[in-house]
């Protein structure tokens, strides 16, 4: 199975090549194990090299909004009336503990992305 460690943009490519040409591998099968350990070996690779950052809390109130197709009206029992909901979606409001436990629980929205600081310049 002439498997290394991926520590380069070349062996990145290369092994992203390699996945691409196993993708129809079939389950413990000598194939489809490469396929495995080279998927984890990329995966490793992209978490150190290209780190996802939590969204900021508007926008991924927003996003859930948006997949479970709600409106703000939606968000009155976790966040307070109307306006309040506004003032939070359009960044004039910051979360209390208490409305960031609501959307947690209500929209399954990581506590972690509800509690990071928001950013001005996201929309």
């Amino acid at each position: 199975m002439n498997i290394k460690p991926i520590r380069t943009k070349a062996d990145y490519r290369k092994a992203l090549k390699a996945i691409e040409s196993l993708m129809s591998a079939m389950p413990n099968t000598p194939q489809g194990e490469k396929l495995d350990v080279l998927v984890t070996l990329v995966e490793a690779y992209e978490r150190k090299h290209f780190p996802m950052d939590l969204p900021d809390p508007v926008a991924a109130i927003k996003y859930a909004m948006e997949e479970k197709g709600l409106t703000a009206a939606d968000l009155e029992p976790m966040i307070g009336k109307r306006n309040r909901v506004y003032e939070v979606l359009n960044r004039k409001r910051g979360l209390t503990l208490a409305m960031i436990w609501k959307l947690h629980r209500g929209l399954g929205i990581p506590a972690e992305a509800l509690i990071k600081p928001p950013t001005q310049s996201a929309a």
